[in-house]
């Protein structure tokens, strides 16, 4: 019996497992950008991101930051605990590129005085708006608590991975992360850490290693997607 298929998104698949606590994340080679309006395939992506997810969420549980990852069980798929999942998405910037460059002006590539924390609420539908404190806030979205504890992970992933990724002349530009609240009501880190949900830059040229390549038609996509597994592997 194949099993229950629990969730589509637009780059993975989740599925139930025997375990009430556990799930089965497929990622996919689709790939999409501006809310969906462009779509299209990336060649092995599934089985990259699926590697370079492994490989991060690895690296930050050796640094303290918990994650929903339990193992890979095949080139494309994790093992990951069940989380409920918060509505929110957090994007911390290190450099300026992508939304805050069109809404506040920015330069693309001026780097930020501090590494900045925004918001987004999770729905499709209205395009995954910036969020305030006070929506947050009147919409419940999460506690004042919940919230200090995901902005203090958040920073500390940052703090791991700028140190990582430089140690391998990249550039971390800027990312999303989302969080959830395990069987045992711990803040968690889920999802996935790719170049679906980062912007990663060669130190040195400044080339694009991320889906911004498919984003502008930039070519090379499959390439810099390989180029990251490589970096991240090495």
């Amino acid at each position: 019996m194949a099993p229950e298929k629990l969730y589509e998104g637009k780059a993975k698949i989740v599925y139930a497992t025997d375990d009430p606590n556990l799930v089965s994340q497929k990622f996919k080679d689709d790939a999409t950008a501006f809310d969906g309006k462009k779509k299209g395939q990336i060649a092995h992506k599934g089985v990259r991101n699926a590697a370079i997810s492994t490989r991060l969420f690895r690296l930050l549980e050796e640094n303290g930051v918990a994650t929903q990852l339990v193992e890979r069980t095949a080139e494309d798929t994790l093992l990951c605990k069940k989380l409920k999942m918060f509505p929110v998405e957090v994007v911390v910037r290190n450099y300026a590129a992508g939304s805050i460059c069109k809404r506040l002006g920015f330069e693309e590539g001026v780097k930020m005085k501090k590494p900045m924390l925004e918001f987004f609420l999770k729905d499709d539908s209205l395009g995954d708006p910036l969020i305030t404190d006070a929506h947050i806030e009147e919409l419940e979205l999460v506690t004042r608590a919940e919230r200090d504890e995901i902005e203090r992970l958040a920073l500390r992933v940052n703090e791991v991975l700028s140190a990582f990724f430089a140690e391998r002349k990249v550039i971390l530009v800027d990312y999303k992360l989302e969080f959830g609240i395990d069987s045992e009501g711990n803040i968690i880190l889920g999802d996935e850490i790719s170049p679906d949900t980062c912007r990663f830059w060669d130190a040195e040229t400044r080339e694009k290693l991320d889906k911004d390549r498919f984003r502008r038609d930039l070519g090379g996509v499959e390439e810099a997607y390989e180029e990251m597994l490589n970096r991240v592997e090495s």
